[in-house]
């Protein structure tokens, strides 16, 4: 039994998911992958199963109706990991923009260096991104800088979405009060994870944009993100003088 678990959201991977998975299974450190399909019509569920036949206990599917969310695609993925016997779980997107061979490094940086949160970071040496317009680069930049200041977390790439969680993190936060379903939940399990004071560890990878394949990105996903971090800090806020006002009147 592996002891890492790579969660893999899916809408239309078609052209990637089989190289992908392979990368994946040809780590010198073994890892089990869990992909999460979103009823793909260019049947990138379909593909996963074919590949199941030849990565038999390797390789796990989990098939849902529509597309409703990346968030909600990683909820289900980690509620299915911590039914499972998997000490690290990893999120990972199936279009290379992550690198499989960066796997090992977030897997050590948990498992012997003391993170129990390491994140595949774009920005904490630099500027690593290939491919992307520097109109996307820049709005990428400053809105983990924006995060960065609105949240005080003392992260740099805060929007990641390559990362690896040590199981305990992941049983301590409440899966099904989780708000965000776009790229905001990227910043809320991050912002979760510091509120409760676990050790989080930025790991310098370079992300290449996807050569096969259509962005998920859209208007809507950032709007979320940029209005739904202020509200995520008021709400911390509020909790924390909450319990202040409990404590001081008991």
């Amino acid at each position: 039994m592996a002891d890492a678990l790579v969660i893999i959201p899916t809408f239309n991977e078609i052209e990637n998911i089989e190289a992908v998975i392979r990368a994946v299974f040809s780590q010198n450190k073994e890892f089990h992958i869990l992909v999460v399909d979103d009823n793909s019509p260019d049947m990138t569920g379909y593909k996963v199963k074919e590949l199941q036949e030849e990565f038999h206990n390797q390789l796990f599917l989990l098939e849902r109706e529509g597309k409703t969310g990346l968030g909600t695609a990683y909820i289900e993925g980690f509620k299915w990991a911590l039914q499972k016997d998997y000490h690290y779980i990893f999120e990972m997107d199936a279009d290379f923009s992550h690198n499989p061979n960066d796997l090992v490094r977030l897997y050590e940086a948990c498992s012997s260096k003391g993170a129990d949160l390491s994140i595949g970071s774009r920005y904490v040496v630099g500027v690593n991104v290939v491919n992307w317009p520097m109109s996307r680069i820049l709005l990428s930049y400053f809105a983990s800088k924006y995060v960065r200041f609105v949240t005080g977390m003392e992260i740099h790439d805060t929007t990641a979405g390559f990362v690896c969680y040590r199981r305990e993190v992941l049983e301590s936060i409440n899966l099904d009060k989780i708000e965000f379903v776009g790229y905001a939940f990227q910043i809320e399990m991050k912002f979760k994870t510091h509120l409760l004071g676990y050790e989080i560890v930025e790991v310098p990878v370079i992300f290449t944009d996807r050569t096969k394949g259509k962005s998920k990105m859209s208007k809507g996903i950032i709007s979320e993100a940029i209005f739904g971090v202020i509200k995520m800090k008021l709400k911390s806020i509020f909790n924390h003088k909450k319990t202040w006002q409990r404590t001081l009147f008991f």
